[in-house]
């Protein structure tokens, strides 16, 4: 099968970063789904992945977010059947969708949106998840939920689709960052009440609108921003992250008992915990959301064609950190 994989952590504008090639197709294991991939999405977790591979002479196939159709099942699948049109964010330990075909668990499959299209939907499954799993497992909230959210950045892929879940499911006031009038406008526009520039002076900006302070943080830039977290959050509230950063210093947290919480969305299929479906049902219920049109699809740019080049501009448009909304390669 066609495939645009790796051999090594490659600058992006290096041809050699991403190459197309032949890959044998993907064996089944019991629970899988062997999916006919229609188009993929690019995340910073992509691009990081990308950059630090070590040399090798065995392909790495990238990829986690992608919609397509199913094409063959494996012994134990209950949930699908061949033809049914699918979305999923695969899984870290295995390889990925940047290819034709892909074998992914059907326990973290959702059933694609009826009402989005194969970009749109193939924009949505990681960011989705993150957010789902940030808002409702790690801070725990529900419809009765109050408070205030803070959401750093409100325009990238997971801030947008965070900010519209907080206000669609919860009672929260979002205050969303954004440095940019393009990225400003799009912040609001996913329904953010408030937005303010994490370029000046964070802090002031927030307690400005809520001068007692925040009661959640939503983090994907957490390096230098624990010293403003810590000065906007209230007394036991918290904060979780999804970032990398070293030398985050948590001590700063303890005088006012503060939570710190790491979310990473490919636990469960790492570890493959005994909850691993939670993932389906999140998918399948963000799809119910999507086709009443209570959720927004995020998607801003789609590049034509499964090419390794499209890969590395989708790549490249990441690697900027400029990036407003998602970016979609289609087949």
């Amino acid at each position: 099968m066609q495939a645009i994989v790796s051999y090594q952590g490659l600058p992006v504008d290096d041809e050699r970063s991403l190459v197309e090639a032949e890959v044998p197709v993907p064996e089944l294991r019991s629970h899988d789904l062997l999916v006919r991939v229609a188009a993929v999405s690019v995340n910073p977790v992509d691009v990081k992945r990308r950059a630090g591979l070590p040399e090798s002479a065995s392909p790495t196939v990238l990829g986690y977010d992608a919609a397509g159709v199913v094409e063959a099942v494996g012994r134990d699948v209950t949930g699908y059947a061949v033809g049914d049109e699918v979305y999923y964010a695969g899984d870290v330990t295995r390889q990925g969708s940047n290819a034709e075909y892909q074998a992914v668990d059907e326990r973290i499959v959702g059933h694609k949106p009826a009402s989005l299209g194969w970009a749109q939907a193939a924009a949505m499954p990681l960011t989705t998840i993150t957010a789902w799993e940030t808002l409702f497992e790690r801070f725990r909230l529900t419809e009765a939920s109050g408070g205030t959210l803070l959401v750093l950045p409100g325009a990238g892929g997971v801030g947008s689709i965070l900010t519209q879940l907080a206000k669609r499911l919860t009672g929260l006031t979002v205050i969303a960052t954004a440095s940019r009038d393009e990225s400003r406008d799009f912040a609001l526009s996913m329904g953010a009440d408030h937005v303010v520039d994490h370029h000046g002076d964070l802090a002031a900006q927030v307690l400005a609108i809520a001068p007692d302070g925040t009661d959640y943080i939503f983090s994907a830039h957490s390096a230098s921003t624990v010293p403003t977290f810590v000065a906007v959050a209230k007394p036991f509230s918290e904060i979780t992250a999804i970032d990398d950063a070293t030398g985050v210093d948590l001590q700063r947290l303890k005088p006012k008992s503060l939570t710190w919480h790491w979310e990473l969305m490919f636990t469960r299929s790492t570890f493959g915990t005994p909850d691993l479906a939670e993932q389906r049902a999140l998918l399948d219920r963000a799809a119910d959301l999507f086709d009443a049109g209570t959720l927004r699809p995020t998607l801003t740019t789609t590049l034509e064609g499964f090419t390794a080049q499209n890969l590395r501009q989708a790549h490249r448009l990441v690697e900027s950190g400029r990036m407003v909304g998602k970016v979609v390669v289609v087949r």
